[in-house]
C-alpha cells in the first residue's frame, strides 16, 4: 500500500484548497492538519494557486499535497515538477493518465459513467475520482459501480457534505471523499482558521464512525 493510501485509510477525507493567496493557502493547510487531515488537494483555479501549493509543500512535515483541477498534460508535468504528490483531474484524459502511470504519480481522473470507469480500468488505473458525485448519482450509482468494477476504488467529490459523508465512506470501494466544505471562503478571508480546524475534526469523527 502506498504512503498516500495509508494516510487515506487513517483519515479518508481530502479537503480542497482554492486560494490565490499563498499565505492564506499555507494557513489553511496548517489548520486542516491540526484538525487531523493531512492529505490536501490544492485546486488550480486561480493564478496564484500553484505558488500556494509550492508554499504548502515547503512546510514539510506530515502533509501530503496534491494538485487538483489539472486540465492538460503540460499542467500535469508542471505540478509534478513543483512537488505535487498526487494529481486530480475533473475528467479522464488518456495522455495525462499515461504520463502519471509512467512516472508513478498517484492519479485520480474524474469519472461519472460506466464507460469512463471502464476506460480508466483499461488504461491501468484502479483508483478514480467520482465527479460530480451528487449529480452523477451519488451513493446508489457508486453501489452499482462497485458491483461491476470490483477492483476499482473511488473518491467521490462534488456535493459531499457532513450530511452524506458517512454514507459515502461506508461503501467498501470508496477510498476517500473530497470536499470544499472544509475550507469555507468566508472563514478563511476573515482569518478564522479555528473554524477550518473544527470542520476538519468533525469530518475525521464522521469518518471514524463510518469506517468503524
Amino acid at each position: 500500500m502506498s504512503d498516500l493510501n495509508q494516510r487515506l485509510e487513517a483519515a479518508p477525507v481530502v479537503p480542497l484548497i482554492d486560494e490565490s493567496d499563498a499565505n492564506r493557502a499555507v494557513a489553511t493547510a496548517k489548520a486542516l492538519g491540526e484538525g487531523g487531515l493531512g492529505v490536501i488537494e490544492v485546486v488550480l483555479r486561480s493564478e496564484g494557486a500553484l505558488e500556494g501549493m509550492k508554499a504548502i509543500i515547503e512546510l514539510g512535515g506530515d502533509l501530503v499535497v496534491g494538485a487538483g483541477t489539472v486540465l492538460t498534460l503540460g499542467q500535469a508535468k508542471e505540478v509534478h515538477q513543483a512537488g505535487a504528490q498526487f494529481i486530480v483531474c475533473p475528467g479522464l484524459v488518456d495522455e495525462i493518465a499515461e504520463y502519471c502511470l509512467a512516472e508513478g504519480i498517484p492519479f485520480f481522473p474524474g469519472t461519472m459513467t460506466a464507460g469512463e470507469v471502464q476506460r480508466a480500468y483499461a488504461l491501468g488505473l484502479r483508483e478514480v475520482k467520482f465527479f460530480p458525485a451528487s449529480l452523477a448519482g451519488g451513493v446508489p450509482m457508486l453501489k452499482a459501480f462497485g458491483s461491476v468494477f470490483r477492483e476499482m476504488r473511488f473518491m467521490p467529490t462534488g456535493g459531499v457534505s457532513p450530511g452524506n459523508l458517512g454514507e459515502f465512506l461506508a461503501l467498501p470501494h470508496v477510498l476517500a471523499c473530497g470536499g470544499s466544505w472544509l475550507t469555507p471562503k468566508d472563514a478563511i478571508e476573515a482569518g478564522d482558521y479555528a473554524a477550518v480546524t473544527q470542520l476538519a475534526r468533525e469530518a475525521v469523527a464522521i469518518a471514524r464512525t463510518a469506517r468503524g
